[in-house]
């Protein structure tokens, strides 16, 4: 919710500096985000108006304009959307604008130019918030603005905002008055309500509409009033500052009205041309199944009935909360104005608005509850402003259909629970004062009988009595003391700290830790090429997604990795070297899911070079390194690496399973192409995922203990020539196995193709360390020893000594 300061202070009196009341706020429980400054960043920019337009005598594109600014100017400009009369913001010789820009008298084609009309972007304004036809050209100011004045007063821009992060039981702060009712018990400062007065003509609204609620269980309420004769155009400014500071764009004086008055108490309002409904009747019903409406927005949408929908006599003419239709819209020719305020059940709002991926600032404040009470003083508001604003002539009366009236909410409060509660020891009548403040009625001297107004329907039990005195007595007042008699220690369990263990030694690897949603979309598993009758097919679907991109649960850490990465290579931000260790969600045929533990990591781009090494690509054998030497820290030992093609994601031929033995502990592999280019990363791109539960069952939790070597060591080099297909982890458990307990290490330190190697062969080089811890080994000992791994080589592997 955006609270512009000085729209808040027409209610209730602030003397606090908006730093000093954002605290205030924050610690009574209505959090201020940000403070946002509407401050410009230009200087010498005046309203003006167009008085005449004239071609360029020597430039087709361009126009002369004669401009009162205080003072008449001679402009020169080549925006499309100039016309006489448009009151403009007109750059003065010498003015300032954003990225430090300054206007000089210019000559354009042999015509002098005094200045410069401003568009939106030119002033560093937020083009959201300004009409589309203003968006190609210059900026259109309210007809009403002084000429000559301040444009960033006339565009209400010397201001601040309050951004409130509400949490979803204080409906009733998503107003202006909401909001100003809080501050004024927060200060003591005296709240005042907007004057409602309508003017009413010798016509009966009876006699012109009618309303009827055919779904009394989704609508409570529905308020009409007819204001006839109005004319549709800009609203002034003071009225379009508001709206924008607010975060909304202005676009005519009806329709800014109901915003406004939205905005102000907190009840959506919908105004329709009343001429285009058909019979002047208003029909509240569930759709038919197919029925079909276009939305404001231009979008044909396609109705069922468990839509509630705002119909006439022929055909629905809006979607009830969320948004209205094109067909009886507000325009230019629009003269009556049929108004709605209504009061619709907030879950159905939000089961249509989810349905038809449409949320708008009205079905918002449906989701979350309206005052039941506040529609006709709605209505009434919207009624008056558009008579004052629009020159309407209101009807005599409302329609009110009230079908399920509000039952009065009273709780008991007995004040000897809130201080047990509360730690503190105020008395009766300090509780008293303090919900009195609130606007609460108060009865009796203790137990209290609190009567709760309409608009606070988040205080239903005592305790919400009990938080509402924690919060305006200070929770800073409140005394801290520990609790007594406390002997636990923490203890972590052995689940906890083998977690704990794994985010250590990844970590340690030089991998950055991210925490990524357990949500997904079906999309990913296509963006991950998995067939049809893949496993992670078979998600665990949520039944109330808040979004198609959140509405299956992950069953792998990798596309929160994916998106990460995509994320901070838009951002130019590499390389990437991350990890995450969460769970994942399997079905498991029972009503709840497994939820199996996982490690997984990614890397991207190249590390960081010095000027003493180079930098290093992280690819798929930087990876398996860091996932060896985070096996190797747990103690887990025995790992091999088989080629792997059950995963479709990763590069053929640069895939594996990591196994212990006949356990799959998990894979490791370069991404394919297409995955790249599904989440557009930059470059190549390689991933491991580990399951951790299984991983925890091999880790060697007895530490070992080995002497250090007494007697010498010897080395000997060894290189042969196998088949290109051939694993050299298959050579090397020859090795091992050949060289018995003579062999103490065994090291790959080359590959090589190309001649002389025989095409479809390769070459494998060994550094073998011969050691015992005993005796020094002899010669004839080590030479054995090369000689039976030779012929092991030979014998089970075809291999050849490279000459």
């Amino acid at each position: 919710m955006r609270v512009p300061y000085k729209w808040l202070k027409q209610y209730v009196d602030i003397d606090l500096p908006p730093e000093e009341l954002a605290e205030k706020l924050t610690m009574a429980g209505l959090a201020v985000e940000n403070i946002e400054s509407l401050a410009p960043d230009f200087q010498g920019v005046v309203a003006g108006r167009i008085k005449t337009i004239a071609p360029h005598p020597n430039a087709e594109h361009l126009v002369i304009c004669r401009v009162d600014a205080g003072r008449e100017l001679q402009l020169v400009t080549g925006a499309p959307n100039v016309y006489a009369g448009q009151t403009v913001a007109v750059a003065l010789e010498g003015a300032r604008l954003p990225a430090g820009k300054e206007i000089r008298r210019a000559t354009f084609r042999g015509v002098a130019s005094e200045g410069m009309l401003c568009s939106a972007q030119e002033l560093g304004l937020d083009v959201s918030l300004i009409s589309p036809a203003d968006r190609e050209g210059i900026i259109t100011l309210p007809p009403d603005a002084p000429l000559g004045a301040d444009a960033a007063e006339v565009l209400g821009l010397n201001d601040v905002v309050l951004v409130l992060e509400l949490t979803p039981n204080r409906a009733d702060c998503l107003s202006i008055l909401g909001v100003a009712r809080e501050v004024a018990a927060l200060t003591g400062a005296p709240l005042r309500l907007p004057e409602i007065a309508v003017r009413e003509d010798e016509r009966r609204i009876e006699d012109l509409a009618a309303v009827e609620i055919e779904a009394p269980d989704l609508c409570a309420r529905y308020v009409a009033r007819l204001v006839s004769g109005v004319r549709t155009g800009p609203s002034p400014g003071w009225l379009q500052a508001c709206l924008r500071a607010a975060g909304m764009r202005p676009i005519n004086n009806v329709v800014d009205i109901t915003n406004f008055v939205m905005l102000e108490m907190g009840q959506p309002l919908h105004a329709f041309d009343y001429d285009l409904l058909q019979q002047h009747r208003i029909i509240v019903r569930r759709a038919e199944a197919g029925e079909k409406i276009k939305t404001l927005d231009d979008v044909e949408r396609e109705l069922d009935p468990e839509m509630l929908v705002i119909a006439d006599a022929a055909r629905p003419v809006a979607v009830a909360g969320v948004m209205g239709g094109l067909e009886t819209e507000v325009t230019p020719e629009t003269t009556n104005i049929l108004i709605e305020s209504a009061h619709f059940d907030g879950a159905s709002i939000r089961r249509t608005s989810r349905k038809l991926s449409l949320r708008s600032e009205a079905s918002t404040r449906f989701e979350r509850g309206v005052n039941l009470e506040g529609a006709a003083a709605a209505a009434d508001r919207a009624a008056q402003l558009m008579a004052e604003l629009a020159g309407g002539s209101v009807a005599r009366g409302r329609l009110d259909c009230y079908v399920r009236k509000r039952r009065p909410v009273t709780i008991l409060l007995r004040p000897e629970r809130v201080n047990y509660l509360l730690g503190t020891t105020l008395t009766p009548a300090a509780m008293k004062e303090l919900l009195e403040r609130l606007r609460l009625e108060v009865s009796g001297e203790g137990p209290f009988q609190v009567t709760v107004p309409a608009y606070r329907g988040d205080l239903t039990r005592e305790i919400d009595l009990v938080e509402e005195i924690a919060r305006l007595y200070g929770y800073d007042n409140i005394p801290v003391t520990l609790p007594g008699n406390i002997t636990a220690r923490e203890k972590q369990t052995p689940a906890q700290r083998w977690e704990e263990a794994g985010r250590e030694a990844a970590a340690t690897a030089g991998l950055a830790e991210v925490v990524t949603y357990s949500f997904i979309g079906p999309r990913v598993l296509d963006q991950l090429l998995l067939p049809p009758g893949h496993p992670w097919r078979q998600a665990v679907k949520i039944q109330n997604p808040l979004r198609d991109e959140q509405s299956i649960m992950r069953p792998s850490l990798l596309p929160g990795l994916l998106e990460v990465a995509g994320r901070n290579a838009s951002r130019r931000v590499l390389p990437v070297a991350i990890y995450e260790l969460g769970r994942v969600f399997i079905p498991s045929g029972r009503q709840l899911p497994a939820e199996p533990l996982r490690l997984g990591g990614l890397v991207m781009g190249t590390t960081g070079r010095g000027w003493n090494w180079p930098a290093v690509e992280m690819d798929f054998f930087y990876l398996k390194g860091i996932v060896e030497n985070i096996l190797a820290r747990l103690r887990i030992k025995a790992i091999t690496w088989e080629a792997a093609t059950a995963y479709p994601f990763l590069h053929p031929g640069r895939a594996a399973t990591i196994k212990a033995g006949e356990l799959s502990l998990g894979f490791l592999g370069e991404l394919h192409p297409d995955v790249l280019a599904a989440f557009d990363l930059p470059s190549r791109a390689c991933v491991f995922e580990l399951d951790w539960d299984q991983a925890g069952t091999l880790n060697q939790r007895q530490l070992g203990y080995e002497p250090l070597p007494r007697f010498p060591a010897v080395e000997r080099d060894l290189a042969v020539v196998v088949g290109d297909n051939l694993p050299a982890a298959a050579v090397e458990e020859v090795i091992k196995e050949a060289g018995g307990h003579l062999l103490k290490s065994c090291t790959l330190f080359d590959v090589y193709q190309g001649a002389p190697i025989p095409e479809g062969y390769k070459s494998l080089a060994y550094t073998l360390v011969y050691q015992l811890p005993d005796r020094t080994l002899t010669d004839a000992e080590v030479n054995a020893a090369q000689e039976r791994i030779q012929k092991a080589l030979e014998e089970r592997l075809g291999a050849t000594l490279r000459q």
